[in-house]
């Protein structure tokens, strides 16, 4: 049954490197540096999770030698905002045209595992929406 299992779990992993790097060849970061516009934009906010299991110096080495900073974000991509969340790590949110999503998906599957567990969630800006809601809810009293 184990070696079953592991067979399996064998099988599940080439597959997934083989199509991880037929992905990779399909996009072509540099090819696509469109504008983020009203249209085409989306926000995508990171969660880069420490490993809390070592120290810092050895998260930066990591990230050094995998080129997070060089590659994180792409060219063009909009960085929204980049905070440390004490006992947890680093939330970015950044911007860009939704046809990028691969590549900054890409900079991050390539730079930032290793040192950092990531969760990923669509985002968009509510601040202008909040705002207008309280100015009506102030004005109807």
């Amino acid at each position: 049954m184990q070696k079953l299992k592991t067979l399996l779990m064998s099988t599940a992993l080439v597959a997934s490197v083989c199509c991880s790097a037929v992905h990779a060849q399909a996009v072509t970061p540099a090819a696509n540096h469109a504008a983020a516009t009203p249209d085409n934009a989306m926000m995508l906010t990171v969660f880069l999770k420490h490993d809390q299991s070592r120290p810092l110096s050895e998260i930066k080495a990591q990230l050094a030698r995998q080129g997070f900073y060089e590659t994180f974000p792409p060219a063009g991509v909009e960085v929204v905002s980049w905070n440390i969340m004490m006992g947890i790590g680093q939330v970015v949110t950044v911007r860009f045209p939704a046809s990028r999503l691969a590549e900054v998906n890409l900079a991050l599957e390539n730079t930032a595992w290793g040192s950092y567990r990531t969760e990923f969630y669509p985002t968009y800006d509510f601040k202008p929406i909040a705002l207008a809601e309280q100015s009506r809810a102030r004005a109807a009293q």
